[in-house]
């Protein structure tokens, strides 16, 4: 019996020298359940942030982890955009005088070709001189000249209300169309070796006429390109327009020198 006893007293003292020295996580699996459960609670939470869960289980959730993370990554949300459009846009804020200037060019080349194909009889040919001219015309001049005027009337009203609306049509009607009108008869008049008194006549033939008309078409064009297109866009909005205007303006142009008497 008392071999028994001192075996019972030594299996006692070797289990209290062993609780005494455990280690922290054995000591833990005693406390109250509701701090056990929030602890799992945080280590579960920052295990997920720092992407340190392991399959085994076996790395301490409170370790960031330094593999690399599986799950492919997010795409971008930024939308495509390709096509002529995207890059005519891109034009215009990067390069925005050259691309209006271009513009004018080729829709002013287009508007020739159309006059000449709708007015020559079937037995002649295109006058490429004429076509080259008109291209010219829309690079050196329309294109700078559109640039410069729809900023400058865009500056000096900025607003899109009606009232505003109406004051850059009529400053349209008043200033810039006489002036690009005037220009227009006067270059290809020079470019077509008329002397300064036959420019002077063919003003006082054409330009009145060509203007009267133009009241019965700008107007309509311009509230539309002032009211509601952006000011980077208004000079495409304008050549636009143009185009069927320059049909016009080109068989205008081309027809035979007024007297200078």
């Amino acid at each position: 019996m008392k071999m028994a006893a001192s075996a019972v007293l030594k299996h006692l003292r070797r289990r209290s020298t062993e609780l005494s020295v455990s280690p922290p996580g054995l000591a833990a699996s005693f406390e109250s359940p509701s701090l056990a459960s929030s602890q799992r609670r945080r280590a579960y939470a920052g295990g997920s942030r720092n992407g340190a869960g392991n399959r085994g289980g076996a790395r301490s959730s409170s370790i960031p982890s330094s593999e690399p993370s599986l799950s492919p990554p997010a795409p971008h949300c930024r939308p495509r955009k390709d096509g002529f459009l995207a890059w005519y846009l891109g034009s215009l804020e990067a390069r925005p005088l050259v691309t209006k200037c271009v513009t004018s060019s080729l829709i002013y080349a287009a508007a020739d070709l159309t006059s000449q194909m709708i007015t020559l009889p079937p037995s002649s040919s295109l006058d490429l001189i004429r076509t080259l001219r008109m291209t010219a015309y829309g690079l050196v001049i329309l294109g700078p000249s559109q640039h410069t005027w729809f900023n400058t009337v865009s500056r000096v009203l900025p607003k899109r209300d009606m009232v505003t609306t109406m004051k850059k049509i009529f400053m349209g009607q008043a200033i810039y169309g006489p002036c690009i009108t005037t220009v227009f008869f006067s270059y290809n008049a020079g470019l077509q070796g008329e002397t300064f008194g036959d420019i002077v006549g063919r003003l006082r033939r054409d330009l009145l006429p060509t203007m009267r008309n133009g009241i019965l078409f700008w107007p309509i064009c311009d509230f539309f390109t002032f009211k509601f297109i952006p000011v980077h866009l208004q000079p495409l909005a304008n050549s636009s327009c143009a185009y069927v205007w320059s049909i016009y303006l080109t068989y205008m142009a081309s027809l035979k020198k007024a007297s200078s008497d």
